[in-house]
């Protein structure tokens, strides 16, 4: 996972702006068009854009443009792989976490 380091970065910064995480969220039911998306947010058009190429380039959400609309489908792989590294981490921390438990339960009988 340590080629996917730069990618994870990426999506993990696109996914620290409140406005892109909702559009995440709402693309998560479905694809949508740029105003749909724009629609709950209180942001102009343009601002609209320059947060869907920040997902774009993520790889989060991939858009197409047929006539003049604008489609935004989420990519799924890119949340995986997000779910993937939490999860891993995850596991990580809980097994140091029933090792100390283990430990400070040993150490707890020790002491009586």
């Amino acid at each position: 996972m340590l080629n996917q380091s730069g990618q994870l970065d990426s999506l993990y910064q696109a996914l620290a702006e409140p406005a892109r995480r909702i559009m995440v969220e709402r693309l998560t039911r479905g694809p949508a068009s740029v105003s749909e998306l724009a629609k709950p947010l209180d942001m102009s058009l343009s601002a609209v854009m320059q947060h869907l190429q920040v997902l774009e380039a993520s790889g989060l959400v991939r858009t197409e443009k047929t006539g003049r609309v604008r489609t935004c489908r989420i990519e799924p792989s890119a949340l995986r792989m997000a779910e993937e590294w939490l999860s891993a981490q995850r596991g990580m921390w809980e097994k140091r976490l029933d090792r100390l438990g283990d430990y400070l339960a040993k150490t707890g009988d020790d002491t009586g």
